[in-house]
């Protein structure tokens, strides 16, 4: 069986949890294969709201196994808390499976990324302060921590010494801070260590032999396309590739293994932290959607940044990605609004862009041209069929679908599991 990627098609906090939930019945296997605890899903399941950060949100679904790939950074004090909380709830959690080859996100990494963000004020990139981006950098330096690492106590401290070595001459002579010491952080993760080793697994092999077996695998990215390292709004992203191709390499699943990518899109656009967003409403309608949608960080709590659907974007993602299917997300959001607006293509330096600018700076100044169409004040909340949506509400979707690069297969028409559309099959 061929597996299946799952990614954000904007900025993040698009509804992937949910619908990764929504396949959670039809597949075996749900890896996580980027990222750390900078991101969380909320998923809604008979009126319990989770928020999963750590956890691939196959977690919820009984009989399907999750899995951390090699390509998560982990905090394994947050992935532990997350974990208890669950099994507080009555979640069983006892099927998780963490990959060997994932990096750890030690303590000096994330007092680091605090400290650097206020030393960089206005020019800041809107972190979440959590040690991810560091991590990166030492993964891609080559003094990183892997999971493997906690069990082998000689290994451990040797890695963390090597890099206090150069972490604390910048904590404590660029930044003013306190030294940590070597036995703090290695006392630390080998206190997780007895509880982490019945989780981690050769998990390229295990995903390799799954597929084999004719076993479906579902490869759930966190954050989103314009989030990514590689091809996102750079400087102001993540620091992994959330996009298609980081699936390969953050799970060990090659590419002619993956027969559909899915791509989540909301009914309008949000962001966190700073960079270009062109359709942004500092208005009362883009607290609306704020306020309507709920639209504030799962991780960190902070106000997302609210404006209309962007086609040029979703086009971008389509093309990065490879799409075959987008879910579109949020569409009860929009209720109650006269007219709906939509961009079409940019306006920069007087002339027409209808796709994303090659430069930094292009994006930076492109200002949005936008179509309007009619909108709908009939609730959506019951609506399960095209056919029942409002014939605005219908119209607004079919205009989006015949210029975002893809099908829509599914509509999300409210927060829980069953207010969706299914309009094909996902698998």
């Amino acid at each position: 069986m061929p597996a299946i990627v799952l990614v954000g098609a904007q900025w993040g906090d698009e509804g992937k949890g949910k619908a990764t939930d929504l396949l959670g019945s039809v597949v075996d296997y749900v890896v996580k294969f980027n990222g750390g605890n900078n991101a969380g899903h909320t998923i809604v399941i008979d009126g319990e709201r989770y928020a999963l950060h750590l956890l691939p949100s196959g977690i919820l679904t009984p009989g399907v196994v999750p899995v951390i790939g090699n390509g998560v950074v982990i905090d394994l004090a947050v992935l532990f808390s997350e974990i208890t909380a669950l099994e507080a709830r009555g979640i069983d959690t006892s099927r998780l499976v963490v990959s060997a080859n994932a990096h750890l996100v030690p303590t000096y990494n994330a007092a680091l990324d605090k400290v650097t963000e206020r030393f960089l004020g206005s020019r800041r990139i809107g972190t979440t302060g959590r040690g991810i981006g560091p991590t990166y950098a030492d993964k891609m330096n080559r003094i990183g921590i892997r999971v493997q690492d906690v069990f082998d106590e000689n290994i451990l401290r040797q890695k963390v010494e090597g890099s206090l070595d150069l972490k604390n001459q910048l904590l404590v002579k660029i930044y003013n801070r306190r030294a940590i010491t070597v036995d703090s952080v290695v006392s630390e993760l080998l206190s997780y260590a007895e509880r982490l080793r019945p989780m981690v697994a050769d998990t390229p092999l295990l995903l390799g032999q799954a597929l084999d077996a004719g076993k479906t695998v579902l490869l759930e990215g966190g954050q989103a396309t314009l989030l990514d390292v590689d091809h996102g709004t750079y400087p102001f992203v993540t620091s992994s590739n959330a996009t298609a191709g980081g699936a390969c390499t953050g799970s060990g699943i090659p590419p002619g293994r993956i027969d559909r990518v899915i791509a989540i899109v909301k009914a309008y656009t949000t962001r966190v932290g700073e960079g270009p967003f062109p359709t942004e409403l500092g208005d009362a309608l883009g607290e609306r959607l704020r306020s309507v949608g709920k639209e504030y960080g799962t991780t960190t709590g902070r106000p997302r940044r609210c404006g209309w659907y962007d086609l040029p974007i979703a086009r971008y993602a389509a093309r990065i990605n490879g799409v075959t299917d987008f879910v579109l997300t949020k569409l009860d959001v929009l209720t109650g609004l006269e007219q709906v607006p939509v961009c079409v293509a940019y306006e920069i330096d007087g002339e027409r862009c209808d796709e994303i600018p090659m430069t930094q700076t292009d994006f930076h100044h492109a200002k949005p041209i936008y179509e309007y169409l009619p909108g709908w004040s009939d609730d959506l909340a019951k609506v399960r069929t095209l056919e029942d949506l409002p014939t605005n509400a219908r119209a607004y979707v079919d205009y989006l679908e015949a210029r975002s690069g893809a099908p829509f297969s599914a509509i999300g028409v409210g927060p829980s599991r069953d207010e969706t559309i299914s309009v094909r099959s996902l698998v």
